[in-house]
């Protein structure tokens, strides 16, 4: 079968997938990027790169801008299309993340070809995430953006043949009348990579943690509102002013991959370092991670924060699950749907630093229920997320989209 995977980043979410597809020598993949990343290749698997004409006009009409990116990659990837029809390569099938315009006009070249659409999001600038903070509004102006950014998924959901959302809160905020086309199945997380393990002690190269029994972590690609930074930050210095032995590690990048930059040019982990009085000596910023060092830091964990608006649940999330973390996360639709408070974690709102530092106290209180609330968060990984599990079926959606098999 030859299969064409379609993201401007690689690999992105399709990692497991491109590597799955491309270990059978019956495929022939090509996987079209905007990001080359010379130093990861995935055996099987051949980049094909797209480059757009320009970064866009500084005369667009400001609420135009996203959909003129969106357009801008699209048509890139429609001439890269062009060029590989010509050279003869006519995929069976279609796999593209929606919502970068990069899917936009493939059905113009390839008409007869199945297309498969990973939906991640859909903005709602009156719901869900966008209007989840009443003390900061959407302005006038985010409120249009959130609309135009729709415009290259509408597109997506009208062309494609068959999609799916990791989740079924993904799934639900997308319009009602193309509910139909999407299904719902998680990426999955290799469970039995992120495992726990017997040994809870931490030693990494530039920091020993070995000689602490409580230690709370936290890890997010960025310390930003919509990952609950600011919210854990405070509930952090109620617990270690309680409890003089905690530590806590943080793991995630100086940035802000949601939302909106502080205005006055400061990162929100300067801002918060600013307005609270932490000891630092238990208190360990570590920056992001290699894979293998950012798991010793779960598997050692005495309680896992996990903070999120209404929005997409993370990775990290279900990985932390899978390593038996006791997790204290926010009281919100994405969260609920992974984690029900007393039975697999604790839940608190998000708004509440002190709510969350209760949560945080109660797990290192009481270690014997702590460690049942971890194993039932195991549990549910490997029964609902386990990527062992969800991978041949991912791989079956591929390939039934490609038979015309997708039904609704």
């Amino acid at each position: 079968m030859r299969i064409l995977l379609l993201h401007p980043n690689f690999p992105a979410q399709f990692r497991h997938v491109a590597t799955a597809l491309g270990r059978n020598p019956k495929h022939r993949v090509l996987f079209a990027t905007k990001n080359e990343r010379p130093d990861w290749n995935i055996a099987g698997v051949r980049k094909v790169l797209y480059t757009t004409e320009s970064e866009g006009s500084p005369k667009t009409h400001r609420l135009a801008a996203p959909f003129e990116t969106a357009i801008l990659q699209g048509e890139a990837v429609f001439h890269m299309a062009k060029r590989l029809k010509a050279s003869g390569f006519v995929p069976d099938v279609i796999y593209g993340h929606s919502g970068w315009g990069s899917t936009m006009y493939l059905k113009d070249v390839f008409p007869d070809t199945p297309l498969l659409c990973y939906f991640e999001w859909f903005y709602d600038p009156f719901g869900a995430d966008a209007n989840f903070d009443a003390v900061q509004p959407g302005t006038e102006k985010a409120i249009g953006l959130l609309r135009t950014r729709n415009a290259p998924i509408l597109n997506d959901l009208w062309a494609c043949d068959a999609g799916f959302s990791p989740t079924m809160w993904q799934k639900a905020q997308f319009p009602k009348m193309f509910a139909h086309k999407i299904h719902v199945m998680h990426d999955g997380v290799d469970v039995q990579y992120f495992k726990p393990t017997p040994e809870k002690k931490l030693v990494l190269p530039e920091l020993d943690l070995s000689h602490v029994d409580e230690l709370i972590t936290y890890a997010a690609r960025g310390m930003e509102p919509y990952r609950g930074f600011p919210q854990f930050m405070e509930a952090l210095s109620l617990v270690l002013a309680k409890r003089p032995k905690c530590h806590a590690i943080i793991a995630g990048s100086e940035r802000v991959c949601y939302g909106t930059a502080p205005a006055n040019g400061k990162n929100y982990k300067d801002i918060m370092l600013e307005r609270l009085n932490l000891d630092m000596e238990r208190v360990h910023f570590v920056g992001s991670l290699p894979y293998g060092q950012y798991r010793q830091v779960l598997q050692a964990s005495s309680a896992h924060v996990y903070l999120t608006r209404p929005f997409v649940l993370s990775w990290s999330a279900v990985e932390a699950m899978s390593c038996g973390c006791t997790m204290v996360a926010s009281n919100t639709p994405p969260v609920r749907e992974a984690i029900t408070h007393g039975v697999n974690g604790l839940l608190a709102d998000f708004f509440s630093p002190k709510e969350i530092a209760e949560r945080l106290d109660e797990a290192l209180s009481d270690p014997e229920r702590s460690a049942k609330l971890g194993k039932a968060a195991r549990e549910t990984a490997l029964e609902r997320y386990a990527l062992q599990k969800l991978l041949p079926k991912h791989i079956q959606l591929i390939e039934d989209t490609a038979r015309g098999k997708m039904s609704g």
